[in-house]
């Protein structure tokens, strides 16, 4: 079979890592175009891919004007911009690999869907956490019936200290009004593995949450503006000062470096924090999303789950404990631990040794394998390789907002799918 061909729309992060997966395996995938307005990334995608120059645009508009040129499209442009661009390649028969969220509201999302489900395209949204071999394992044993029914889960989502300062306090996810709420732009894929692992529709859920600390009024007296001009710097743990420039210092130039500026040496990231939005203070900034938030979900048949999104944790994965009518399992991302009520039997699944391809490791290895389910699924013709088809996507971004929704109005939603 030829590789499937695809179009990267939006080459930022998140565009470069989908299109790696194409380097890894030219046999099975080809990046031919790339629509990105900011010279840099896009001149770096066409080098890194070899793209004729007909198929390079700054904007996808003009792109989406011409013939259809590949057999599908990788969305991993603004949020915002998710409606229009993924509607209108739709329209263009493209096949669709869309970065989430979906959008950044319910009305955007159900207009996608319906757009994608009425052209019978194949349409996978970026929820790349059902697809680590950790997931998989551990949704088969809930399956197999070791523990029993499944009655009751905890999920911790361990944002990270930096993580939090550069992406919801400096970065692009910090302003609701240029993205979305958090919630939505971290972890709606948390409570979209929720529902996965539970296997049934939600139908009540609580929340509640602000942002506590990073705000004007807890700033240290002796703090300045900006952490290269700071007598507070050398106490503060969000300084972006200790953050990035450590990070240059041992070699770590990729993400999230290579956001603050394309330069990754020591004086291209001086310069940056110096000129740019990532050196200023975390107590100075215009972000309003929140910096901690719990969600309470209750399931068709009385199944509970609770969500805990924070920012003040050291950065690591994600955990879960899981608890059955037969035995309990605790999660890490690496390593799963079942413990059974009949025998007394602890039994253990390893999986920090597994072997992922370095430019696709994120997130558990799952960003690799959303992109690999999707170019099979296209080469193909399958969308039963996807493992969330439009509308159980849909589900669980509604899921997301009506916990939104009750943290702002501080009461009880039904979830209405």
């Amino acid at each position: 079979m030829k590789p499937v061909e695809l179009v990267i729309v939006g080459a930022g992060d998140r565009g470069f890592v989908y299109a790696a997966y194409a380097k890894l395996h030219p046999d099975r995938a080809r990046i031919v175009g790339v629509a990105e307005p900011r010279e840099y990334y896009r001149t770096k995608m066409v080098e890194d891919h070899n793209i004729p120059q007909e198929n390079v645009f700054t904007d996808w508009k003009d792109l989406a004007k011409k013939p259809k040129i590949a057999d599908a499209v990788i969305i991993a442009t603004r949020d915002h911009m998710h409606k229009d661009t993924a509607i209108a390649f739709a329209k263009k028969d493209y096949h669709i690999l869309l970065e989430k969220p979906m959008a950044p509201d319910e009305k955007s999302c159900k207009d996608i869907t319906k757009a994608v489900v009425s052209q019978k395209i194949i349409f996978a949204v970026g929820h790349v956490l059902r697809y680590t071999r950790y997931t998989q394992e551990l949704k088969s044993i809930i399956d197999s019936g070791l523990i029993g029914d499944v009655i009751s889960i905890q999920h911790l989502e361990p944002v990270g200290y930096w993580h939090q300062a550069h992406s919801f306090v400096r970065g692009n996810w910090r302003n609701e009004k240029e993205s979305a709420f958090m919630l939505l732009t971290k972890s709606c894929h948390d409570i979209d593995w929720i529902r996965y692992i539970v296997g049934k529709k939600c139908k009540t859920i609580s929340s509640f949450g602000s942002l506590t600390h990073f705000k004007k009024e807890n700033k240290p007296s002796i703090a300045g503006d900006n952490c290269l001009d700071c007598d507070y710097e050398p106490q503060c743990p969000y300084s972006a000062k200790h953050i990035y420039l450590n990070l240059v210092k041992h070699g770590k130039l990729g993400w999230p470096v290579s956001v603050v500026t394309p330069d990754v040496t020591v004086a291209g990231v001086i310069k940056a924090l110096r000129e740019g939005q990532y050196g200023r203070c975390v107590y100075e900034c215009d972000n309003d999303v929140v910096d901690h938030q719990i969600v309470n979900l209750e399931f068709e048949d009385g199944e509970t789950a609770s969500f805990t999104m924070t920012a003040f944790t050291k950065a690591r994965p994600r955990e879960t404990r899981i608890f059955g009518t037969r035995g309990e399992i605790y999660g890490n991302g690496t390593k799963i631990q079942v413990f059974e009520f009949l025998t007394g039997r602890s039994e253990i699944v390893d999986l920090s040794q597994d072997e992922k391809p370095e430019a696709l490791s994120d997130h558990g290895g799952g960003d690799y394998g959303l992109i690999h389910a999707f170019v099979t699924a296209v080469s193909e013709n399958d969308a039963t390789k996807i493992l969330s088809g439009p509308e159980e996507t849909l589900e669980s971004h509604l899921m997301t907002f009506a916990a939104e929704r009750s943290r702002i109005e501080r009461k009880v939603i039904d979830v209405k799918i």
